[in-house]
């Protein structure tokens, strides 16, 4: 069987003193010291997560948002009103 090459996306931000990372596809995230090891454990987070979805079946629901080639990100940013 052929393995799907997963194209994913994520977010890493600095948080306190610790890097942050999220996918954004599955919203799975880690954190680390650097911003290597975050990504390294976001990677592990990752296979667990897909590990666990295949075993309860929900692989396939996910296979779109994990493949596809054409993903576009945006940065948007709202104008709030103060808080009262």
């Amino acid at each position: 069987m052929k393995m799907k090459k997963l194209n994913l996306i994520a977010t890493l931000w600095e948080e306190e003193c610790v890097w942050v990372v999220k996918f954004l596809e599955t919203g799975v995230a880690s954190c680390g010291d650097t911003p290597q090891e975050a990504l390294s454990n976001l990677k592990e987070a990752l296979e667990l997560y897909l590990e666990n979805a295949r075993e309860l079946g929900m692989r396939d629901d996910l296979d779109t948002a994990l493949t596809s080639a054409h993903k576009f990100t945006a940065l948007i940013e709202p104008k709030l009103r103060p808080l009262q």
